[in-house]
């Protein structure tokens, strides 16, 4: 498997704009999956790709190199440290649509997923993104695979036909799951500790290797 960034494709380029808390990461695994099963590329702002760059400059970048983005916004509640929640995923959901509106040809047909535990949630804390495709996931990482696959498989025009369902590639993620440490001790990575880059090229990797 080689450790490298793929060359940028903006038509299959998907940036995750989400919590990345330990609490979190299940979920995130499950998105990187679905992209990756879906054959497209998952960005992120954990990308360690222009190092050099300032965060919010990165993140301009990643939002205007992908057509597709999904932001989850289930993590509204207050921080216990400082008492404040925190509003990355919001904020950088506005740059997308507004990216969307503002920006390039090219850019006006980017479309977005907006995801959380309950799809009618958001009129309490962000009522403005009312019409925008809101999917729910319940905290449940087999859901979240699943709304992802559907929705890219009707946004997407190069997905195939024949894309697998939800809980098909649930099943196979859960078999990535079990193959993983051993991916890692060949390459002598730690699995407990995968950074994303290195979590996404070990689901396209076994994807690739194990086809249906």
């Amino acid at each position: 498997m080689t450790n490298v960034l793929e060359p940028h494709d903006y038509k299959k380029s998907v940036f995750i704009n989400c919590p990345f808390d330990s609490a979190y990461e299940p979920l995130f695994h499950g998105l990187i999956f679905a992209v990756r099963h879906m054959n497209l590329v998952p960005r992120s702002a954990l990308d360690p790709s222009d190092t050099g760059q300032l965060r919010f400059d990165k993140i301009l970048t990643l939002i205007e190199d992908c057509k597709y983005s999904i932001h989850d916004i289930s993590r509204t509640e207050v921080d216990p440290d400082h008492g404040l929640p925190r509003f990355n995923v919001p904020f950088e959901l506005g740059l997308d649509l507004g990216c969307k509106r503002y920006g390039k040809r090219l850019q006006k047909h980017k479309t977005s997923l907006i995801l959380d535990v309950d799809r009618h949630r958001y009129r309490t804390f962000i009522s403005d993104i009312a019409g925008l495709d809101i999917e729910e996931h319940n905290g449940s990482v087999a859901k979240v695979i699943t709304v992802v696959r559907n929705w890219l498989r009707h946004t997407s025009d190069t997905i195939k036909f024949e894309t697998p369902s939800g809980a098909t590639i649930y099943a196979r993620y859960q078999a990535f799951q079990l193959a993983l440490p051993k991916t890692c001790y060949k390459l002598n990575w730690d699995v407990d500790n995968l950074p994303f880059m290195d979590f996404s090229w070990a689901a396209y990797d076994w994807i690739k290797n194990n086809p249906i």
